[in-house]
C-alpha cells in the first residue's frame, strides 16, 4: 500500500480538544452530540466522534474520545482520551480557562522541553486546539463570564507510557497529549522526530555534552554497557534518521560530542552517507560494499561473496573476523559523514557492534 493511500488520523490533542468541546456543548445547549467539529492548526477541519459523554454533576460534564491513529503506527492508537470540564461564575467578568491533567497524563519533571518543569505533559499545540474549541463554544452560545475548569485524563495513561521514552524525557505518571497539527500523517515520521528533539534538548539542558546515539532499544542497551558511566539522557534512540538526529545535536550549543552505535546493516549505510537509512537502496548498499572489500583486500573471492549476499548481516559474516580493516573503513566513512552533516561543528565517534553486541570497530570523538 503506498503512502498516498494510507488513512489520515488524529492526535491526542485533538481528542482532547474535541472532548473538551463536547462538554461545554453539552453544557451550553443540553445536547449531547455524537461527534464535534474540530479546526486543526494548519487550517483544515475535522468531525470528531464522540465516544461517551456524561453529566457528572449540575456543572461537571466529561467526555471520551477513541483516538484515531489512522494507519499510521502508534502506540496510543485507540486509547481513551478524557477530559472533564467544570464550569463556575468568574469573579472578574471575563472567561478564564485553567489547564490541567488527571490521570494518565504526565507531568514534566526535568528541564528542556516546551513546558516548564512541574507543568502538564500537554504540549503547546493541543493547548491552542482546546482554546480554540472554548472560543467557538461560547462564541455560538453567546457566554463570556465563566471559570472553565478543564482537566485532561487518559485512563491506560500510566501503562502506555511504560511503551515509550517519557520517563527518560522526565515526564512522569503517563504520556504527553501530542500534536502540531492535529493530523497524524501516515508515515510521516513526526512523532519520532519531535521524540529525537526533546531527548536531545532534556539532555542539553541537564548539562550533557557527550550523546550516544543508538538505532534501538537493542543497540541502547548495547551502548550503555559501553558507556556505563554516561546519565541515561546521554542515550538517543534515532532509528533511521541519521542528518537529522545530528542537525537536532548541532543546535543545542551545549553538545560538543556525539558517539554513533550500530550494527553492520545501518552502518554500512550511513558509511555511504545516506541521511535517512531505511530509504537506503540494499542493492547499491551491497555493491559499494563489494567495491570497498576489493579496493582494501585486493580480494576477488571476498568482492563476489559480498556481491552476492542479500542483506549487509549475511554480508558481515564474510567479512569478521577475517578482515578488521573493512570494518574500520565502514567506521571511519561514519565518522566522516556525520562530520559532514555537522559541518565540523560536533566531535563525532562511532561503534560497530556485531548482532551479538561485541564492538567490532569503536572510535571516539577526535580519534579518528
Amino acid at each position: 500500500m503506498s503512502p498516498q493511500k494510507l488513512k489520515k488520523g488524529f492526535t491526542t490533542g485533538t481528542a482532547a480538544a474535541a472532548a473538551v468541546k463536547a462538554c461545554l456543548v453539552a453544557f451550553f445547549s443540553s445536547d449531547f452530540p455524537d461527534s464535534v467539529e474540530i479546526g486543526f492548526l494548519n487550517g483544515e477541519t475535522g468531525i470528531i466522534p464522540i465516544d461517551s459523554l456524561e453529566k457528572k454533576s449540575s456543572d461537571t460534564f466529561e467526555a471520551i474520545v477513541i483516538k484515531d491513529a489512522g494507519d499510521d503506527p502508534d502506540i496510543t492508537h485507540k486509547a481513551r482520551i478524557g477530559a472533564r470540564v467544570r464550569l463556575g461564575v468568574s469573579d472578574s467578568g471575563k472567561t478564564r480557562v485553567f489547564i490541567g491533567a488527571g490521570r494518565g497524563v504526565g507531568r514534566v519533571t526535568k528541564p528542556g522541553l516546551e513546558l516548564a518543569v512541574g507543568e502538564p505533559a500537554i504540549n503547546p499545540g493541543p493547548r491552542k486546539m482546546i482554546m480554540n474549541s472554548v472560543s467557538q463554544v461560547l462564541e455560538k452560545f453567546g457566554s463570556g463570564s465563566e471559570n472553565i475548569n478543564i482537566e485532561i485524563f487518559v485512563p491506560e495513561g500510566e501503562i502506555l507510557a511504560q511503551k515509550t521514552l517519557n520517563a527518560r524525557l522526565g515526564i512522569v505518571g503517563g504520556i504527553s497529549i501530542l500534536g502540531t497539527t492535529g493530523i497524524v500523517v501516515p508515515m510521516s515520521h513526526d512523532a519520532y522526530i519531535a521524540t529525537i528533539r526533546s531527548s536531545v534538548s532534556v539532555a542539553a539542558a541537564n548539562g550533557i555534552t557527550h550523546l550516544v546515539f543508538t538505532t534501538g532499544r537493542r543497540s541502547e542497551r548495547f551502548a550503555m554497557k559501553i558507556f556505563d558511566s554516561f546519565s541515561q539522557e546521554a542515550f538517543i534512540q534515532t532509528g533511521d534518521f541519521f542528518r537529522a538526529s545530528i542537525d537536532m545535536a548541532v543546535h543545542q550549543p551545549e553538545i560538543t560530542e556525539v558517539t554513533h552505535t550500530v550494527f553492520f546493516g545501518k552502518a554500512v549505510k550511513m558509511a555511504l552517507g545516506f541521511e535517512h537509512t531505511h530509504a537506503a537502496n540494499s542493492e547499491l548498499t551491497l555493491d559499494k560494499l563489494a567495491k570497498w572489500a576489493f579496493d582494501i583486500t585486493g580480494n576477488r573471492t571476498l568482492q563476489a561473496s559480498i556481491g552476492n549476499c542479500n542483506t549487509a548481516r549475511h554480508a558481515f559474516s564474510y567479512i569478521y573476523p577475517g578482515y578488521p580493516e573493512l570494518i574500520s573503513y565502514v567506521g571511519r566513512k561514519i565518522c566522516e559523514n556525520a562530520m559532514k552533516f555537522s559541518r565540523g561543528r560536533l566531535g563525532t565517534g562511532a561503534v560497530i557492534f556485531d548482532f551479538d553486541g561485541s564492538p567490532v570497530f569503536r572510535t571516539d570523538p577526535g580519534l579518528q
